[in-house]
């Protein structure tokens, strides 16, 4: 079995793509705290909202966002935050051309949108958004924890398509569902290596859909250091929108 074969299995175990490809948009309820955002000076800034996700393109709406009457929309490279009647109030166009300099210490809200609206979009889309055209996998080393061995895949994102990094890896555990999801956060810096746990699948409109979520920091041997969450997220609910 190889690439090809395990992401055919992967995308089946979480319901398969001609459901993904005939529903254009999900809607999630999510929980999101953790050191990552505390370090940006933005704890609490995502603890209750809904992120509805386009399954066509990168696009993202956070609502409420960044505060109740207002909402954030991600829009593959740009990023707005809007009033209740889509009155553009706050726009930066090519959002990740800025991440540097101050963004080092400190995010604004636009910052933050960006970050969150290019995270959600692709933990939505996988594995399903690995099977279209400019995406490339190939079969790497498995990992193996819990008794268990996780085959592994490599993913490169296209060019335009906003991610952590171009590069990541896909751990999927023997029923097809991904367990770990590595990479390096590039908007925060190139040191920030990554490891992102998934568990509690729950099944939501016939996804495969995992309620938790945990980014911890990724030693040089693979493992997490698991004294610290970096990034924690809790899914209530997830729907056709």
């Amino acid at each position: 079995m190889g690439a090809s074969d395990l992401l055919d299995r992967s995308v089946e175990a979480h319901g398969g793509l001609g459901r993904f490809e005939a529903t254009e948009r999900v809607a999630a309820d999510l929980h999101v705290s953790g050191w990552a955002l505390a370090m940006r000076f933005q704890r609490g800034a995502l603890s209750d909202y809904t992120g509805t996700v386009s399954t066509r393109e990168p696009r993202v709406v956070l609502e409420p966002y960044p505060e109740p009457g207002k909402r954030g929309v991600f829009d593959r490279h740009d990023v707005r935050i809007e009033s209740a009647d889509g009155t553009v109030l706050e726009e930066r166009k090519n959002a990740r051309d800025f991440f540097g300099g101050r963004r080092a210490l400190w995010w604004d809200d636009l910052d933050l949108l960006y970050f969150a609206g290019y995270a959600l979009w692709g933990y939505v889309g996988a594995p399903f958004i690995f099977t279209r055209p400019g995406y490339e996998i190939e079969e790497i080393e498995p990992w193996r924890e819990d008794g268990e061995e996780w085959r592994g895949l490599r993913v490169r994102f296209p060019a335009d398509v906003p991610a952590h990094s171009r590069e990541q890896s896909y751990y999927f555990g023997p029923d097809g569902l991904i367990r770990r999801n590595d990479y390096t956060a590039e908007v925060f810096g190139g040191w920030a290596k990554a490891t992102h746990y998934l568990w509690d699948y729950r099944d939501f409109a016939g996804f495969k859909v995992p309620i938790r979520r945990r980014a911890m920091v990724r030693r040089r041997s693979g493992k997490p250091i698991r004294a610290i969450t970096v990034v924690g997220i809790a899914i209530d609910d997830v729907r056709p929108a």
